[in-house]
């Protein structure tokens, strides 16, 4: 008894995964799998771009700040 429920605590043991597999086959079918991980793997791919996006925009307003301060720089500079 004590086995069976040490297994079933386990949520990576073998059982469960099939167990959960044969659900997932059983609630959606096994042509709208296909489509749902499609529809899945198109979301993660705009979700990286989004994050890329981000990351460049940042990028590239530090850079903007940066060339703000040597400029400001330079002036103080020539003026003495």
């Amino acid at each position: 008894m004590m086995g069976t429920l040490e297994t079933l605590a386990n949520p990576m043991n073998p059982t469960m995964i099939i167990i959960v597999i044969l659900v997932i086959v059983l609630l959606f079918g096994g042509t709208k799998i296909p489509e749902m991980m499609k529809g899945m793997g198109q979301g993660m791919k705009e979700f990286k771009k989004g994050m890329s996006e981000d990351q460049d925009d940042e990028l590239r307003k530090e850079k903007e700040r940066e060339a703000d301060i040597r400029r400001r720089v330079e002036e103080e500079m020539r003026k003495k």
